[in-house]
């Protein structure tokens, strides 16, 4: 609406500067530069002389531009004016409430870098209905979340203050997307510190920083390059199996993925059988496998116990599976 005045405004004008220039060459017979001259003076009021002695006409035609012309400067100079204070304020009051929302976060997950691995990460953490926050410095990717409603704080992610604010300590998991190793690296020893209990997943672009970022208290690292070879690979000699699981992370009417669920010792699931705790008859949702410690039992037996500790895996839509991890 504001762009929208913007141009009419700018089109009024434009018609009363071509009028202005066009009457003085009709009536007085000026050239153009001096009837150029006559109209923006005529219309921005400065009081300076006439160009040369008007004619009746002349006069008559200058009252008219006078009148009008003023009455659209006005208008043109309030609608720049409310275009420039009103978007700033809007984005103003729009940063306020994202700082509220963002103060109130727990359990949440925060993504330092919205490049080509951030994006998918916030699109994932948007599929799956995960409170996340985004951390980036880049002024027009600020501006591109803030249109989409992302919360996010601008800023340097490897410091500290900038981690406090996206509420790092109540935070479930950061991941650390940024575009080289170092700042990756030092960006986990920062949020490390600050929070010794989140699980950290880092980006690595060479195989030497995986040791590195391990041992700087990252929980898992990620080689975009690896893993791209591998999808490549597994394009190429199992299609079938491929194409299931890019249906499955990219239907947009109903959302399936991978989850686990890990069992505590008050979980309502610990102690009993897969048969006698419900999963498998869970609407939905398929128990794919079950983690006891190190080992992996898939496809597991109906009468195999659930303990404190273990972990089930279970595929199917993401709703369902949320309500059983609300259970547990």
């Amino acid at each position: 609406m504001r762009t929208r005045r913007l141009l009419i405004a700018f089109f009024l004008l434009m018609c009363v500067f071509s009028t202005g220039v066009l009457g003085y060459m009709l009536i007085e017979h000026w050239g153009f530069l001096d009837s150029l001259y006559m109209t923006v003076i005529t219309i921005a009021s400065v009081g300076y002389m006439e160009v040369y002695p008007l004619s009746t006409h002349g006069r008559i035609f200058t009252i008219f531009l006078i009148i009008f012309g003023a009455g659209v400067l006005m208008f043109g100079i309030s609608t720049f004016t409310a275009f420039l204070v009103e978007g700033e304020l809007n984005e103003l009051l729009r940063r306020r409430k994202m700082e509220k929302q963002i103060a109130k976060l727990k359990d949440h997950y925060i993504i330092c870098g919205t490049g080509r691995i951030g994006k998918h990460i916030i699109y994932e953490m948007r599929n799956t209905k995960r409170p996340h926050v985004a951390i980036e410095k880049d002024e027009e990717a600020c501006r591109e979340l803030l249109e989409k409603e992302i919360l996010h704080i601008k800023g340097d992610a490897t410091s500290y203050e900038v981690l406090k604010a996206a509420n790092v300590e109540h935070a479930k998991g950061l991941f650390c997307a940024l575009p080289n190793d170092a700042d990756n690296l030092l960006l986990i020893l920062s949020a490390r510190e600050i929070n010794p209990k989140m699980r950290i997943i880092s980006k690595a672009n060479e195989r030497e920083s995986e040791h590195k970022m391990r041992k700087a208290g990252a929980d898992g690292v990620v080689r975009p390059l690896f893993i791209g070879g591998l999808r490549m690979a597994s394009e190429m000699v199992r299609p079938a199996a491929v194409n299931f699981l890019d249906k499955m992370l990219k239907e947009y009417d109903q959302v399936y993925r991978v989850e686990d669920i890990i069992i505590s010792d008050d979980s309502i699931y610990c102690g009993k059988s897969l048969k006698d705790s419900g999963l498998l008859t869970q609407r939905g949702v398929a128990v794919v496998a079950l983690r006891k410690g190190d080992k992996y039992l898939f496809n597991p037996s109906n009468e195999e116990l659930i303990n404190s500790g273990d972990a089930v895996i279970l595929i199917g839509e993401t709703e369902s599976i949320r309500k059983i991890k609300n259970i547990v």
